[in-house]
């Protein structure tokens, strides 16, 4: 059950929320206040027959002005049955629990959804929260609305622990692959969640945050929901960084006239286009809160036109070439400003014509400019698209349509989803799961790479920056592990090459059943499937992940070796470990995959050639390295107290992130030894610095003061090697 309360943005936020075009003559109803609309008559008492309960009126006007011909009568036995079950029951707010199951449905009805996505919204929360069993609904409502509200409903926390959250999102991501409207109302649901979440402690407000951030905010994207992800993420924003967010409220307060200026270059298009002759309706789009500060990062001081953009809206996709061609004829347009998402539609659906161009005082406007059916589309994504079985919804009691090869054909089922579901069942771990969800989700671009051998399907899809590795587990699964190297584009290529849109890769295996992948080719994977096949694979082999060590010297020599303990100093620590009877003591050095260093907790593992590494407590290494026999070595810190590690910094990307970072690490008296910079992805930056400490306890305080740093979210300690280790090269 859900239990929030006041919104943490303020109605001063209205002004800069993007609001998709109603039909004319139909009063706008702002999203953000459909919780407080859903209140009217939500006590009353029973509703007579021949109408629906006046709680739900607001519903059904926003579901009529898409569905004209809907059947409402569905609705209202659903809305009785959700009421009864939830009476009684209030949120944190002292609101009536019904509340919220409303204001979902409202918002999806706003979107277009139809009417079996509208029932089961009103219905997700009854089996989780109250006595309706998914069998009551499925009898009262059908497979598909008891198969919806399946999907969202949360597993037992009794039965998974900790655990509980991360099966819950891998149960409803499988449920969304057969059916999208699944995610749909959880992204509904969540919208008006962190709405209504004043009430909860600061720390649980972050925790659901960073959650909607990490997951729900991509899905939305990905999707193509950007009504409800533009929401969130100022909302997201509000809680996680409320100094920026403040600063970019009061940067739109103190100019209450941007408007004005984008809506006089609103004007002089609706001018041009006139008397072109071509039939469009020019908007104002008044820029979410979010949108407004990567602006101020990227221009620096805004212009009143940086406060918003000009949508301009057509019949037909022909239209939207001949307004691009007006404007640039009577206007100066930025070159570097032009994109076309309707010849290259994004892997979201978005469709689109970006460009900008300046108007004679100088002012640079951005333009959007799309049909009405691609706005509805931009902005409601999967939810403007019905029912994912069929296309459209159908009539009551009317039998779908033939399924195609068995299977039911859905235009929604992306490639990212395919291979979502795909690498999720590898990972029966949760901490992996949630991990590599994350991860994924994180790429926010694709690409489609062609198959040389001619094979089935002939095209694999990939995100951008994925590297012949990803390609080689995309295509072979399992048996990639023998993958030697590859062909791109005709051409010998190692497996780190990155691929690009379009390239044609064919993969070279070993006839070798026994090889195996390197410690290497994490390096170079993207993907989650590749990332959890080879890990899966080290695991099982911990010998391969140890690199081949050169003869000692003293042993080359002849002589024995001095009888004292042995200490590694790679770390810049001291490591010892204890002789064993008459046998010389070993060489010891900490493993790259978790960096340990005083006074963490240690354990050692001889590996070939007869040397020990030292690992964290806990490590994954050393947990495999047991469950295959292998016995521990006694090793202890030795007096100094320095060391070496390698930390994780995520952040927001910003100007003088980078000197800001390396000046809290050298104000900390750590020394840089090597340093990583990824490019970002939607605006988070990921830092990779391996560093040398005089005092390794001084390590607590080092990842506090970065993680003071403006910009800076997390800072963690590296859990795989940051740099590869020399190993020959396959090809």
């Amino acid at each position: 059950m859900s239990a929030e309360a006041t919104n943490p943005v303020s109605a001063a936020e209205d002004a800069a929320t993007d609001t998709t075009v109603r039909r004319r003559g139909r009063a706008r109803i702002d999203l953000r206040r459909l919780g407080r609309a859903a209140l009217l008559g939500a006590t009353a008492g029973p509703a007579p027959r021949d109408r629906l309960p006046d709680a739900i009126g607001h519903v059904a006007e926003a579901h009529r002005a898409h569905h004209p011909e809907a059947d409402l009568t569905v609705l209202r036995r659903a809305y009785v049955l959700a009421e009864s079950s939830h009476r009684g029951q209030f949120r944190k707010s002292g609101e009536p629990y019904i509340t919220h199951p409303l204001a979902v449905t409202l918002i999806l009805a706003e979107l277009g959804a139809e009417t079996t996505t509208l029932t089961a919204s009103l219905l997700h929360d009854t089996v989780e929260d109250t006595e309706v069993t998914l069998d009551q609904v499925r009898r009262e409502f059908g497979d598909e609305v008891a198969y919806l509200v399946d999907g969202v409903t949360k597993v037992e926390k009794i039965d998974y622990g900790a655990a509980a959250e991360p099966e819950t999102f891998r149960k409803m991501l499988v449920a969304t692959g057969n059916d999208v409207r699944v995610m749909s109302i959880k992204l509904a649901d969540r919208l008006h969640n962190m709405r209504t979440l004043g009430v909860m402690r600061p720390e649980k407000q972050a925790r659901i945050a960073r959650v909607t951030r990490d997951v729900l905010i991509p899905l939305a994207e990905r999707l193509g929901v950007q009504a409800l992800k533009t929401e969130l993420e100022d909302l997201v924003f509000a809680i996680l960084h409320p100094e920026e967010y403040e600063t970019t409220r009061a940067l739109i307060a103190g100019n209450p006239h941007a408007p004005d200026a984008l809506g006089a270059v609103a004007e002089q298009v609706d001018t041009v286009l006139r008397e072109a002759g071509i039939g469009a309706e020019v908007l104002v789009r008044p820029r979410h809160f979010v949108s407004v500060h990567r602006v101020r990062l990227k221009r620096g001081e805004l212009r009143g036109c940086d406060f918003g953009r000009l949508l301009v809206l057509v019949a037909e996709d022909a239209d939207c070439y001949a307004v691009l061609g007006e404007l640039h004829t009577c206007f100066t347009p930025v070159i570097s400003e032009f994109k076309d998402f309707i010849a290259a539609p994004k892997f979201n659906l978005y469709q689109s014509l970006h460009t900008a161009v300046a108007a004679p005082d100088g002012a640079v406007a951005e333009v959007l400019i799309r049909t009405h059916r691609m706005h509805k589309v931009a902005e409601a994504g999967v939810v403007a698209l019905g029912n994912p079985h069929v296309g459209q919804e159908q009539p009551e009691g009317a039998a779908p349509p033939a399924p195609e090869d068995g299977e039911r054909v859905d235009p929604t089922h992306p490639g990212w989803l395919s291979r979502l579901l795909d690498w999720q069942q590898s990972a029966p771990d949760p901490d992996t799961f949630w991990t590599s969800l994350r991860a994924d989700l994180a790429e926010d671009d694709e690409i489609t790479v062609f198959r040389a051998d001619g094979g089935a399907p002939g095209t694999i899809s990939l995100p951008a920056g994925a590297s012949c590795v990803d390609a080689a587990y995309a295509q072979h699964g399992e048996a990639a592990h023998s993958c030697l190297g590859a062909r791109v584009n005709g051409r010998l290529a190692p497996l780190s090459t990155v691929l690009g849109d379009g390239d044609t890769v064919q993969l070279l295996l070993a006839q070798d059943p026994v090889s195996g992948p390197s410690p290497e080719w994490l390096d170079h994977a993207r993907t989650p499937a590749a990332r959890i096949a080879i890990t899966e694979w080290l695991r099982a082999h911990p010998e391969s992940a140890e690199p081949r060590l050169p003869a000692r010297p003293d042993a080359q020599a002849g002589t024995r070796p001095d009888p004292r303990p042995a200490t590694a100093r790679r770390s810049g620590a001291e490591l010892h470990a204890e002789p064993d009877g008459e046998q010389p003591p070993p060489a010891v050095r900490p493993a790259g995959c978790c960096t340990p260093v005083p006074p963490d907790e240690i354990t050692g593992f001889r590996v070939r050639g007869g040397s020990v590494t030292v690992h964290r407590s806990g490590c994954a290494s050393a947990d495999a390295m047991r469950r295959v026999g292998r016995a521990p070595v006694a090793v202890r810190w030795g007096d100094a107290a320095q060391g070496r590690v390698t930390l994780v910094a995520e952040s927001f990307g910003r100007p003088g992130l980078l000197a800001d970072l390396t000046e809290a690490i050298a104000t900390a008296g750590a020394a840089v030894v090597s340093a990583t910079v990824e490019p970002p992805s939607e605006q988070r930056v990921r830092h990779t610095y391996t560093l040398h400490l005089p005092d390794a306890a001084e390590l607590p305080a080092l990842m506090r003061a970065m993680r003071d740093v403006p910009g800076v979210y997390d800072v963690s300690r590296a859990r795989h090697r940051a740099s590869p280790r020399p190993r020959p090269r396959r090809t």
